[in-house]
C-alpha cells in the first residue's frame, strides 16, 4: 500500500485543503497533475456513508473513484463545520465569514448591508418551567420561522443560545423593516408544542444596524451597533423592531482609522490644516 503525498482540495473560492490519501492503485508521478476536488459538486449522505465505513480499505461503492469518495467527506466535513447543530442554520463561525464579505461589499459600492440581532423575550421562564428540551424545540420552531421569513440572498444565523443574526445584503430601509416585522409578527403568531400537553407562544425583540457606507467596518463593530438597538427594543418593552437610519451612522474612530490607513499614525497626512499667508494669500502644507 502506497501513500501519496497531500494534494489540493477547492474547499471555497480561494481556500486548498490538503488531504493524505492512501490507495492500492499505480503510484502518482510526477508528470500527472494532482487532482482538484470542487467541493460544490459533494453530496452530504456519500460523506456519512464514507464515516461509517472508513476511509482506509474497499470502497463501499465499487461505482464511486476514491476522489469522489474524498469530495463526500470534505463536504460532510465543511456542512458540519459550518451549521448549527440544533437549528440547521448557519453557525457563528459561518455568520462571521458572511459578515466580513458584506463589510468588503459595502466599503467598496456603497450599497447597503443590514444586520438584525434579534432575541427570543424571557426565553429562561421556558427552560425553567418546561425544561431544557421545551427550549429547544422552541429554538427549532423560531429557525424555521426564520428561514421561511427572509430573502433567498439573506443569511440567517445562531448566534448563541437564544439569540440570532440575520445579515441582509443590498437592502433599503424599507425592505429591512418590512423583512424585520414580517419576522416579529409571523413569530408572535407561532404556537408551539413543547410536550404532549402543553404549548407555548413567544416574541421576538430585534435590533438593526446599517454598516456604513463606503467605510472598512469591522465585524465587532457592526454587531455591536445593532445589540445595542436590540437593546433598545428590549428596553423599550419587548416584541418590537428598532433600526436605526442608515444616514444617520455615525462612523467610529476606529472605522475613520481603518479607512485612511493610519491606525498608529492619528490623521491622514492629506487631511493637516492647510496654512494661509494673510499676506500673499498663497497656502502652504503644514509639513512643508
Amino acid at each position: 500500500m502506497r501513500e501519496t503525498p497531500p494534494f489540493p482540495l477547492a474547499a471555497a473560492p480561494g481556500i486548498l485543503l490538503n488531504f493524505r490519501r492512501t490507495h492500492r492503485q499505480q503510484p502518482v508521478t510526477s508528470s500527472i497533475a494532482p487532482p482538484v476536488v470542487d467541493i460544490s459538486k459533494l453530496r452530504l449522505g456519500d460523506a456519512r456513508a464514507l464515516l461509517e465505513h472508513g476511509t482506509v480499505g474497499e470502497l463501499p461503492d465499487s461505482d464511486v473513484s476514491p476522489t469522489e469518495f474524498v469530495q463526500s467527506v470534505i463536504d460532510g466535513l465543511c456542512e458540519l463545520s459550518l451549521k448549527d447543530p440544533l437549528t440547521g442554520l448557519a453557525n457563528r463561525r459561518h455568520f462571521l465569514s458572511v459578515l466580513e464579505r458584506e463589510i468588503d461589499g459595502v466599503a467598496r459600492s456603497g450599497e447597503p448591508a443590514l444586520l438584525l440581532m434579534l432575541d427570543i423575550d424571557h426565553f429562561k421562564s421556558i427552560n425553567d418551567t418546561h425544561g431544557h428540551l421545551a427550549g429547544d424545540r422552541v429554538l427549532q420552531a423560531v429557525a424555521k420561522c426564520l428561514s421561511r421569513c427572509i430573502r433567498p440572498m439573506d443569511t440567517v444565523a445562531r448566534y448563541g443560545g437564544e439569540e440570532f443574526a440575520v445579515v441582509l445584503p443590498n437592502c433599503l430601509v424599507s425592505v429591512g423593516e418590512a423583512v424585520a416585522e414580517r419576522i416579529r409578527k409571523t413569530v408572535e403568531t407561532l404556537m408551539i408544542p413543547v410536550s404532549a400537553t402543553a404549548n407555548v407562544k413567544v416574541t421576538i425583540s430585534i435590533g438593526g444596524a446599517y454598516a456604513p457606507s463606503w467605510v472598512r467596518s469591522t465585524a465587532p463593530l457592526w454587531i455591536e451597533r445593532a445589540d445595542n438597538l436590540l437593546y433598545r427594543a428590549k428596553s423599550d418593552g419587548r416584541n418590537r423592531v428598532v433600526i436605526d437610519q442608515q444616514q444617520a451612522i455615525a462612523v467610529s474612530a476606529e472605522e475613520k482609522n481603518l479607512l485612511f490607513g493610519h491606525l498608529a499614525l492619528g490623521e491622514p497626512a492629506w487631511l493637516e490644516r492647510v496654512a494661509v499667508d494673510p499676506a500673499s494669500g498663497s497656502a502652504s502644507g503644514v509639513g512643508e
